[in-house]
C-alpha cells in the first residue's frame, strides 16, 4: 500500500505553535475515498506529520490514487479549519480556500517517492 509525503513551507522557530494547531486537528470524517460518481476507490489508512525548522511533512499512507487523497481531503471541513490556523506559520502563502485550489497545492507539495518498502504479509511466500 503506498505512501505520499507532502510538503509545508513554514517559518523556523515556531514548532509548539504548529505542534499545537495539529493537536486539535479534526480527522476526516470518513477513510473511505470515493470518485465523483460516488463508487469507493480507497481509503485512508493513516497519517503522521514531522516537523523540523521550516519544513513540515505530512506522510499519509493510504490505498487507490493519490489524486483520489487530494479530492477527499480538500473536501473536509477539519483541513479547511487547519490551513486557515496554519496561514501564520507559512513561509511561502498558498491558496487553499477552495476545494480545487487545494487539490493544486496538494499535487504541487508531494514529494518525489524514490524508494517504498514493505514487510511482506504474514505467511506470503518470500
Amino acid at each position: 500500500m503506498p505512501y505520499a509525503a507532502i510538503t509545508y513551507d513554514v517559518k523556523p522557530g515556531h514548532e509548539a505553535e504548529i505542534t499545537e494547531i495539529f493537536s486539535h486537528f479534526k480527522r476526516a470524517d470518513t477513510p473511505v475515498l470515493r470518485d465523483e460518481a460516488g463508487a469507493e476507490v480507497g481509503r485512508l489508512l493513516g497519517t503522521a506529520v514531522f516537523i523540523k525548522d521550516g519544513l513540515l511533512v505530512r506522510v499519509i499512507h493510504y490505498e487507490g490514487d493519490i489524486k483520489d487523497v487530494g479530492r477527499h481531503m480538500s473536501e473536509q471541513r477539519g483541513v479547511h479549519i487547519l490551513e486557515e490556523k496554519l496561514k501564520p506559520y507559512l513561509a511561502s502563502p498558498r491558496d487553499t480556500g477552495t476545494p480545487e485550489a487545494f487539490q493544486r497545492h496538494f499535487a504541487g507539495s508531494l514529494m518525489h517517492c524514490i524508494s517504498q518498502l514493505s514487510a511482506p504479509a504474514p505467511g506470503a511466500a518470500s
